[in-house]
């Protein structure tokens, strides 16, 4: 995978007041911004271009992270407008830039010490999904998992997708089919949520994904911002 997504284009509403002057994916956890330690874990599996989805708060992100050669990576900002184009808008409108290949996608609003090499550069099916044990903030998960790798909308034990992914073109083919008339489908570009493509994916068994046991959380407020970053200053 030499191409990369990061999601970083929310409005961090449930972040604030912290969010009202810097954007989620820029505040610091361990002593670095969130997107950063993204943008690492990428260079450091060999990706070489990264588009960066932007909204709130845009003109704050190539301030703080240039044009990404000091992680030897090349970053193009995706400027989404004052709305955000929500996660499957989002991957669409970025598409342009991130070439034929599979592209690996990342909530810039998750910390995960997943090894993102691991990840199948070529996925068996439309997309790879990172999925992870239920949250305590979402006990009901999203998810199940099979034996076979599948991902299924239905049954139990549900888990949770994790925010990391890796997706081909194809899951994005006919989406209008998927998300139906829901409000932002008919502005252009198109505002639409992911998880309707998923569940299409899922019905037609083209969807795959793993079980992550390592550390991950989903930083969506000040609380789990601090407790991570007590974490990882303490090591």
């Amino acid at each position: 995978m030499r191409h990369a997504l990061i999601f970083a284009a929310g409005l961090g509403e449930r972040m604030r007041p912290l969010t009202g002057r810097t954007p989620k994916p820029l505040l610091h956890a361990g002593g670095k911004p969130l997107i950063v330690w993204h943008l690492e874990k990428l260079a450091a599996i060999g990706v070489n271009y990264v588009a960066i989805n932007t909204s709130h708060l845009a003109e704050q992100f190539p301030e703080a992270l240039g044009d990404g050669s000091r992680w030897g990576l090349r970053i193009r900002y995706v400027y989404e407008g004052p709305v955000p184009l929500e996660t499957g808008g989002g991957l669409l409108n970025a598409l342009p830039l991130l070439g034929p290949e599979p592209v690996l996608a990342i909530s810039g609003d998750v910390w995960c010490d997943a090894d993102l090499a691991a990840l199948p550069a070529e996925p068996d099916g439309h997309a790879h999904l990172l999925m992870v044990d239920n949250p305590a903030h979402h006990p009901r998960g999203d998810f199940r998992l099979d034996a076979q790798g599948r991902l299924h909308a239905g049954g139990e034990p549900r888990l949770t997708y994790g925010g990391i992914g890796v997706f081909r073109r194809e899951l994005l083919d006919g989406w209008h089919a998927a998300v139906g008339n829901a409000p932002g489908t008919a502005e252009h570009p198109p505002r639409f949520k992911l998880r309707p493509l998923l569940e299409a994916a899922m019905a037609r068994g083209v969807l795959a994904g793993s079980l992550h046991r390592g550390r991950w959380t989903d930083v969506g407020t000040p609380e789990r911002l601090a407790r991570l970053d007590a974490e990882l200053s303490c090591g």
